[in-house]
């Protein structure tokens, strides 16, 4: 799908929609409880119905009607299970951890880019406990497919930090499910920590305790899983799109949020109400908050001077190398972005002049170009639009209602 966007300001309320990241967390505990679990306020994009297949995949029973999920916990585990995890680093990467805890032969299969997202951690870790992987059906090297077998153990689980928090929330939901008492090791400076405090936010309401140690964490064994029921919280990583077009000239009423959040991203806030008041340049540390990176770099576009975005390396292994995508994307539509290893340089500009971009079929590259082109002189053709699915299914739909004028090519 191409759209065309003629430069227009939104105006209107806005609910956003629920935590993607929440939301995967919460089904998967609810799978892992002894009972059944009612997750409301869920979004049918396409990482959530990866993570609901594969659970049940995995033995648990999910009833799921677009914005209700009710679970029923795994009572009889399988020997065996294929897990799709489409395009979903977050399935992939928590649901290792707990398939071989459950001792299911798991094959593990993806598309896109997400059989070039390293596993590199478990790759090390997991042979010493009980596991092996088998990469006989793979395209090249360790990566999907693959398929693990064997049950995991209790132990010692040296992680490096630096990668993903993923590995670490993988974890965190395994461990309870064993014999012994585990701890986590962290090797090097845990990225995105916000991430991992969620995980241990959820694996308390569905009863499990999770301590942290002087480095990572303690895990006590044989904990069950209790059932619980609630909703899913507002995401703020997709709030950050309606964020950012209000501080370049929207109206936008944003509905939907707790200001309570764990999430990361939540920063989203400060970052733009300080955007609102100064416009000055900044400098941002963004390895707590990655996946704001591609609409800050359209935010900072608009700021007096040159702002630096560091810590960011890490984006070159998501859906797509978003450094070197929003360096190509912002630049064609007049945008003046400078890519690095570990840092992205945006000067400020008055307007953008418009021109055709591709998505790079990454679902924040396409609603970052989206909202730019909000402050474009002229249109924006964005091609392969229909990547949003993967996390904001109807977000050119709200886009239109809040306004936005949009053609489909």
């Amino acid at each position: 799908m191409d759209l065309k966007i003629i430069p227009k300001t939104l105006k209107g309320t806005v609910t956003v929609p629920p935590s993607k990241s929440v939301a995967h967390r919460m089904i998967i505990a609810a799978a892992l409880a002894d009972g059944v679990s009612e997750i409301s306020n869920l979004s049918p994009s396409e990482d959530i119905l990866a993570t609901i297949d594969c659970m049940n995949a995995l033995g648990a029973n999910i009833d799921f009607d677009g914005k209700t999920a009710v679970i029923k916990g795994i009572k009889n585990v399988p020997d065996k299970a294929l897990l799709d995890c489409h395009e979903s680093g977050s399935t992939m990467r928590f649901l290792m951890p707990v398939a071989c805890a459950l001792g299911i032969r798991s094959e593990f299969i993806g598309r896109g880019k997400l059989p070039q997202r390293p596993i590199k951690p478990f790759l090390e870790e997991f042979p010493k406990y009980g596991v092996e992987f088998d990469f006989s059906m793979a395209y090249s090297g360790n990566t999907l497919p693959c398929t693990l077998s064997g049950k995991l153990t209790a132990g010692r689980f040296e992680i490096d930090g630096g990668i993903s928090s993923q590995f670490i929330t993988g974890l965190l939901f395994a461990l309870p499910l064993l014999c012994g008492d585990s701890q986590i090791v962290l090797t090097s400076h845990l990225e995105s920590k916000p991430y991992v405090d969620i995980t241990v936010g959820v694996l308390k309401k569905f009863g499990c305790e999770i301590k942290d140690t002087e480095k990572g964490y303690f895990v006590r064994g044989n904990q069950r899983f209790k059932p619980f029921s609630g909703a899913v919280e507002g995401d703020y990583s997709q709030s950050a799109f309606w964020f950012t077009a209000n501080s370049l000239g929207s109206k936008l009423d944003i509905l939907g949020l707790n200001e309570n959040s764990l999430q990361g991203d939540k920063k989203i806030v400060e970052i733009c109400n300080n955007f609102n008041e100064e416009r000055r340049a900044f400098e941002l540390d963004c390895s707590d908050i990655p996946d704001l990176v591609p609409i800050l770099t359209v935010l900072a576009s608009f700021c007096k001077g040159k702002s630096v975005l560091t810590n960011v390396a890490r984006l070159r292994i998501k859906e797509c190398d978003r450094l070197a995508a929003m360096e190509d994307c912002l630049n064609k539509v007049g945008g003046k972005v400078k890519v690095f290893s570990d840092k992205i340089e945006i000067e400020g500009v008055d307007k953008f002049t418009g021109g055709e971009v591709s998505s790079y079929n990454d679902h924040r590259i396409a609603m970052s170009m989206a909202i730019a082109a909000t402050k474009s002189d002229s249109p924006i053709i964005i091609r392969g639009a229909e990547c949003v699915a993967k996390s904001y299914p109807d977000f050119f739909e709200v886009f239109k209602a809040l306004g936005g004028e949009i053609s489909e090519l």
